[in-house]
């Protein structure tokens, strides 16, 4: 509620003001001052008022601000409390009243509220009744003469609030005023704070431009300098190369020269081995004609024809050293011209030996024929048979020569044995080992077999790397070094028959590995070969034990066929022709062909390839001249319908690309010797349901002998393998 309200309540509250209104008609300026004492006096005027009232809130700033406004009874009042008033007032009472009449006719100063007296009130005075008395019109009087003391207050009041309205509005302008200087004096300050800072980044961006300008002006500079030095030194190395390359290309020039020379000199001494070694095979030959008289003339030629076969040995060698060393040196030729003379001598001296056996047996004969006929009364027979038994021997002997041999040569047979042999006292060697029925023997035994066989297993188309440490860790066990295995460490020193173990059964697991995994995958071969190859060269024993193994699955790696005895079981026989026998079935003919031709491609692959990191000075312990040793003997033996086919093809594709490197014109003529004489023996035994082995062979010889040569086998080892 504003100030004025309140005041013109306490205005309106008539029983407490009537007597101190009546004490005098004539207005002063003395009671309007008891007035306000007596309203100062009151309930209401005892009231505290704030004199920050202003500050409280913005309804009262509004009410304040707000423009004055009429009582909806102030029309009421000028038009008929004020004209009476003048009427009746007294002449002095009249000009005192004036100045304040004069002030109250301003609209601010009219009455708000009807409430302060409610005998003002619009109806009481629209009906007015003309039949009252006396006591009415003085009543009347009385009203009037306290409605112009009220108007008088409130007009003051009126003043006195504009005033102070006035006071609050011109102190509220210049806060404003002053607020809106600081402001100013802010933003102003503000804007030049601002214009300072984007003129010192200006002025840091500019400089940084700067120094980024003459930085890459600098650094041009630098790489022209650095461009032209790298020009001139570029210019003095061209004119010092190229005359280097002048000298290289004199130099090449020469070298070009002499080696054609040499090599013209080469094709002379090749061409003069071929024709020295001609000339032995054809002396050989008359060797081995003399064979026919062996039997007749009862006499011991081994040791010619043993010597003839070393001699023309010995002339193959030389011409296989020069093959690996492009072309025969002079010290070649003279090496095999001297051979051959030794085999002319050898011919002469067996001439010789025949010339004196047969005249020792004409002599023989006589003297036999002398005596048949003092005997003839006695014996008409035998003479007879005495010259008939020549004939059939000379017969056999010629058919000999033009049949192909079922069995396999003496020597062969006796090397098959011996490994056998070496096989038979390994296994009694640690029999103790694996009989013993002590469980620490045992488990021994059970890890030395992990640790020799499951490396193996592990060995496949992997990293050279990991072959490398696979090879490391078997040649550590064979070394009697201790080796981790199934997570605690085993050595072959455990037990006094542990490396007997650990050899036998490594080879029977690389054997295996060719039977099983070589046969399903064919480019495991070359891995498991390699590692095989460099364990036989550091260890002897192991590589001869794997040969007896394999002969003992595959007897065609020998190659041997055995014979059929008379008392012999089947199944024993099938057994030894390389069959699985079990519970009296032999297996599919497909399965045992799979098996035989993984085990001869392991030996293809173990033949021609050496461990990388081994001794390169040394001799391969069982190269490529054992590989050419089993096809010429497999070439001398009766075919066998879809056997001799798939091992033929699988051996050539394995190790043909490296005997014909080795041996090069020798095993062409060898391969046209297969199709030429041996393809017609194999087609004549093999049936039509059994013809895929012999076509599949018959088509790569002849795309072999088409292109001239034998490719590289799948998967084969090359430098790549080994850097990965």
């Amino acid at each position: 509620m504003s100030v004025s309200g309140r005041l013109i309540r306490g205005l309106t509250y008539k029983p407490r003001l009537r007597g101190a209104a009546s004490c005098s008609v004539m207005p002063s300026e003395g009671r309007c001052w008891e007035t306000l004492q007596a309203l100062r006096s009151s309930d209401k005027g005892r009231l505290s008022y704030h004199r920050d009232w202003l500050l409280q809130g913005e309804d009262i700033l509004e009410e304040c601000m707000s423009l004055p406004k009429l009582s909806a009874y102030s029309g009421w009042v000028v038009d008929h409390v004020l004209p009476h008033t003048q009427e009746n007032s007294p002449p002095s009472e009249t000009s005192t009243s004036s100045g304040s009449t004069s002030a109250l006719d301003q609209p601010s100063c009219v009455p708000k509220s009807p409430v302060r007296n409610a005998t003002f009130s619009p109806a009481s005075l629209t009906a007015p009744d003309e039949t009252k008395g006396k006591h009415e019109s003085q009543h009347t009087e009385s009203m009037l003469l306290q409605s112009s003391r009220g108007i008088k207050v409130e007009g003051c009041i009126r003043m006195y609030e504009l005033v102070h309205r006035m006071k609050g509005t011109e102190g509220l302008r210049q806060w404003q005023e002053e607020q809106e200087r600081k402001v100013r004096a802010l933003s102003e300050m503000a804007s030049e704070q601002l214009k300072r800072f984007d003129e010192r980044k200006e002025l840091k961006q500019h400089k940084e431009f700067q120094d980024l300008r003459d930085a890459m002006e600098k650094s041009t500079k630098e790489a022209l300098g650095l461009q032209e030095k790298l020009k001139a030194e570029h210019r003095h190395r061209a004119k010092i190369l190229n005359l280097k390359l002048r000298e290289a290309e004199q130099q090449r020039l020469k070298q070009v020269e002499r080696e054609r020379l040499r090599r013209e000199e080469g094709q002379i001494r090749l061409r003069s081995l071929y024709a020295l070694q001609e000339e032995m095979l054809h002396l050989n030959q008359q060797l081995d004609s003399s064979n026919q008289q062996k039997d007749l003339l009862k006499i011991d030629l081994s040791a010619f024809w043993t010597r003839g076969n070393q001699l023309c040995g010995l002339i193959s060698g030389i011409i296989r050293a020069a093959s690996e060393n492009d072309f025969p040196t002079a010290e070649d030729q003279a090496m095999a011209e001297q051979a051959l003379q030794e085999m002319r001598d050898l011919l002469t001296n067996l001439d010789q030996e025949i010339t004196r056996a047969c005249e020792d047996k004409r002599r023989q004969n006589e003297k036999e024929a002398v005596q048949v006929k003092q005997r003839e009364s006695q014996a008409q027979q035998r003479p007879e048979a005495q010259k008939e038994s020549p004939a059939p021997s000379q017969g056999t002997g010629g058919k000999q020569n033009e049949d192909l041999q079922v069995k396999v040569q003496d020597t062969t047979m006796q090397w098959y044995q011996q490994l056998q042999d070496a096989s038979s006292q390994c296994v009694l060697a640690f029999e103790g080992l694996t009989s013993s029925k002590d469980s620490q023997t045992k488990k021994i035994k059970m890890d030395l077999q992990k640790a020799a066989t499951i490396p193996v297993s592990q060995i496949s188309t992997i990293a050279g790397s990991k072959l490398k440490e696979i090879f490391d860790k078997i040649h550590s066990l064979l070394s009697g070094k201790p080796v981790q295995s199934a997570g605690h460490s085993v050595s072959v020193t455990l037990n006094p028959q542990g490396l007997d173990f650990v050899q036998y059964k490594l080879a029977e697991k690389f054997v295996k590995q060719g039977e099983e995994e070589v046969a399903s995958h064919h480019e495991a071969a070359f891995p498991i070969a390699v590692v095989a190859s460099g364990i036989w060269e550091l260890h002897p024993r192991v590589g001869d034990l794997i040969l007896a193994h394999l002969h003992k699955k595959c007897p065609y790696s020998v190659p041997f066929y055995p014979a059929f005895k008379e008392g012999m079981a089947l199944e024993d026989y099938q057994r030894m022709l390389g069959y699985q026998v079990k519970d009296s079935k032999v297996e599919q003919q497909d399965n045992f062909l799979k098996r035989m031709s993984g085990m001869i491609r392991l030996y293809a692959a173990i033949i021609q390839l050496r461990w990388p990191y081994g001794n390169r000075q040394e001799n391969h312990p069982h190269g490529l001249n054992h590989g050419w040793r089993w096809l010429a003997q497999i070439l001398n033996m009766e075919p066998l319908s879809d056997v001799t086919a798939t091992l033929l093809f699988d051996f050539l594709e394995v190790c043909g690309n490296a005997l014909m490197k080795q041996y090069q014109a020798q095993f062409w003529k060898m391969i046209l010797l297969i199709k030429e004489d041996y393809f017609p023996r194999i087609e004549a035994i093999t049936s039509s349901g059994e013809m895929g082995s012999f076509i599949r062979l018959k088509q790569f010889l002849e795309k072999c002998l088409q292109r001239k040569e034998i490719p590289l086998p799948k998967g084969f080892l090359t430098s790549s393998f080994w850097r990965s």
